[in-house]
């Protein structure tokens, strides 16, 4: 049990406590794997064996992490027909700690870094927790996030401690928090200066308390807030699932399945609430939606943070002063970005009154965290005071990183970056938000093109996670490598992808918006369509999303596109969408919901609605369209031009496709993305699905020759 393999070290003080020190060889964090399960097992049957000689149990780690959770790669293999298995292995870990938490002498959790998933789980088992005053620490359980529920007692046992309505924003939520804050609500009993006083309190405590019993295990014990049948809670369980419906669409089954546990577990003995806890875990286990969510989600956002999609050989950049030109929507939202990751930044427009408005931006949603107590006046102060606001090109003078966010036109964006790039410190970066606009194409007109990157935000900034990186031709590595720093250092997630027209997330968001509107064209009931969005799983339809973009935009980037082709000799390929487009923008003069309505009207008051007379333009004595092609056609017509993207090269990597679908254009999260649904989906079905749709709706279902010769060959996306 002493082994320098073994991940656990087991410690007898002359006292009698001991302690249980969590420290995985070869691991930079404990994890819940085969090796550790193995050795808490026995620890826990030697305890039991000598609990006579024992005085109490701390629980800590010798880690900067107390523990990481379980091990994902072990769950995503669980295949269905080994449902059986895993659900008794999971009883028989529970029955385990049932044996600790009952062992009738003191356990306590000394938390000393972060606690998430089965590491909280550990400290829940525990009778007392007390963790480092350090806001740097995480707590929690974000398994939902990842399609899974707390399956190592994590649902009964928080269920139990904080009442139904209290517990489940921490677990059917995912709810993350800090030790400041479970003291607060009490998951925590005390919080330490330092890790002497941490083991110092935690052994106090043990002294105090010599035979503990869980609250559950009490008799009369009564769950805080009352049973789920009792007349305070009946209400709220009775509506509870129509909300969640409403919020996950029941495309989502790890909530559902949190809150039915969580409810049943209250009905019932402790022991039984476990077995419930194990069923639940194990049906989400063996579903595809939690092997869909654990690969985009865990694997792929790691490889994502480790730098995977980074140029290797070059030292990590840090920027200090950043210019960002236009103080619109996403140039005051990049300049909000910087502030809040502590860059000074200069806020340039043509006059110091758009300058300043764009600053107010950040002043608005600032204000808003100091009325909610999330900041301090003389911390919104100190931020505020990074943005610089200017409408003189010289005040630039020093930025090591400089991002053009003007309109979507080729002459202004080029006369900006010519007016600014001369500001930049030797090397800086002239970067441009272009959502559209070749990179390549742009970085004439800068000086140093190598120097010239694509850096694509999304809107609203202040909420919107990603960035996607765009290389040009001349884009060098050194640049990439510094990009994809400047991206980590304000917090946000970076894709990489290839120069082109709309490059990748763009195009993909077009086809979604566009394939509603087709089936608009096709006769569809404009309801019908919105509702297919929605039940896929897509944050909004595509009619409202028209209305959000405005077509009259999407109307001179169709003429532009057509013009930039005419010129580089290539013919413009027309896309169904672009008949009702024309139609809405020039013979109905509805443009969208910034020009006074759309393919919705927006009263002044009160919710919007479909504009009637759609059925009447576009919907008489048209063929019926089945409800499941709908879906598909929604699904299909974007992961098929995914494939596209990685077939030319735009996309190097399944990993930024799936994640840049899901964080950057509303990609369902039950898919895993784009990519990512097409694995799980089978890529041989997913091409005969694919010919079908094309026979009937258009050769934009067909399936691209990279997907047919994967799926001939038996492959997947890796």
């Amino acid at each position: 049990m002493t082994t320098n393999m073994n991940p656990i070290k087991f410690e007898k003080s002359a006292d009698g406590i001991v302690t249980l020190t969590f420290d995985a060889p070869d691991q930079s964090a404990n994890t819940m794997n085969a090796a550790f399960k193995q050795s808490f097992s026995e620890t826990i049957h030697r305890l039991v064996a000598e609990k006579d000689q024992i005085t109490g149990v701390i629980m800590t780690s010798a880690k900067k992490t107390f523990f990481a959770g379980g091990n994902l790669k072990d769950l995503i293999a669980v295949k269905p027909e080994q449902a059986e298995e895993f659900y008794k292995r999971s009883i028989i870990t529970k029955t385990e700690h049932r044996m600790l938490e009952t062992l009738g002498k003191p356990v306590v959790a000394a938390i000393n870094g972060t606690a998430l998933g089965g590491g909280w789980e550990l400290c829940l088992m525990s009778h007392a927790r007390f963790a480092l005053n350090d806001d740097k620490i995480m707590l929690g359980l974000p398994e939902v996030s990842l399609g899974l529920l707390p399956g190592a007692g994590g649902v009964v046992r928080m269920t139990r401690m904080l009442g139904l309505k209290a517990a489940l924003p921490y677990t059917m939520e995912g709810k993350i928090f800090k030790p400041s804050e479970g003291m607060k609500s009490n998951l925590l009993n005390g919080l330490a200066k330092d890790v002497d006083d941490l083991m110092a309190q935690a052994r106090a405590w043990i002294v105090a308390n010599p035979a503990p019993v869980q609250p559950w295990d009490r008799e009369g014990f009564v769950v805080p807030g009352g049973k789920p049948n009792s007349p305070e809670l009946l209400p709220f369980v009775r509506t509870a699932p129509a909300v969640l419906q409403k919020k996950t669409r029941g495309c989502l089954p790890a909530p559902e399945a949190i809150l039915s546990c969580a409810v049943e577990s209250l009905l019932v003995d402790f022991d039984t609430a476990l077995r419930i806890e194990a069923r639940y875990m194990t049906s989400l286990v063996i579903n595809p939606v939690a092997k869909n969510m654990i690969n985009t989600f865990f694997f792929h956002m790691n490889e994502i943070k480790s730098g995977k999609s980074r140029p290797e050989g070059f030292p990590t950049a840090k920027f200090t002063r950043v210019g960002v030109l236009g103080a619109g929507l996403m140039g005051a939202g990049i300049a909000y970005a910087n502030a809040m990751r502590g860059i000074p930044t200069v806020l340039k427009d043509v006059s110091m009154d758009a300058a300043k408005k764009g600053r107010a931006y950040t002043e608005r949603l600032l204000d808003k965290r100091v009325e909610k107590a999330q900041m301090t006046a003389e911390k919104r102060a100190s931020i505020l005071a990074l943005i610089t606001p200017t409408d003189q090109a010289a005040d630039l003078k020093g930025c090591d990183l400089i991002i053009e966010a003007v309109f979507e036109k080729r002459d202004l964006k080029a006369e900006v970056t010519r007016e600014a790039e001369p500001y930049l410190i030797n090397n800086g970066i002239m970067a441009s938000n272009t959502s559209t606009l070749p990179i390549t194409g742009l970085a004439t007109a800068s000086g140093k093109p190598e120097n010239f990157i694509g850096l694509h935000f999304f809107s609203p900034v202040d909420k919107m996670p990603l960035v996607e990186i765009i290389k040009g031709e001349k884009t060098s590595a050194e640049t990439l490598a510094r990009a994809y720093d400047y991206v980590m250092q304000i917090g946000k997630t970076p894709i990489v992808v290839n120069d082109s027209r709309g490059f990748y997330t763009s195009r993909v968001f077009r086809t979604f918006r566009n394939e509603g509107i087709s089936m608009l064209g096709d006769g569809a009931n404009a309801a019908m369509i919105e509702n297919a969005c929605i039940q896929v799983g897509m944050p909004v339809g595509s009619l409202a999303v028209a209305d959000e973009v405005s077509m009259a935009l999407s109307l001179s980037i169709m003429q532009q596109t057509k013009a930039d082709l005419a010129a580089e000799g290539k013919p413009y390929v027309a896309h169904a969408a672009d008949a009702v487009v024309e139609k809405m923008v020039n013979e109905f003069k509805r443009p969208g919901r910034a020009g006074g309505g759309g393919f919705y009207e927006y009263p002044t008051e009160g919710k919007k609605y479909l504009w009637p007379e759609l059925e009447k333009h576009f919907g008489q004595g048209k063929a019926h369209i089945p409800f499941e092609d709908m879906k598909d056609r929604i699904l299909f017509v974007q992961a098929i031009e995914t494939v596209r993207c990685l077939e030319e090269g735009v996309l190097e990597s399944a990993r930024d496709a799936n994640v840049g679908s899901i964080l950057g254009i509303g990609f369902p999260k039950w898919t895993g993305g784009t990519i990512q649904y097409i694995n799980q989906y089978g890529l041989s079905k997913f091409v005969a699905r694919a010919r079908e749709l094309a026979a009937k709706y258009g050769a934009r279902f067909e399936p691209p020759a990279l997907l047919i010769q994967k799926a001939e060959n038996g492959q997947r996306f890796e």
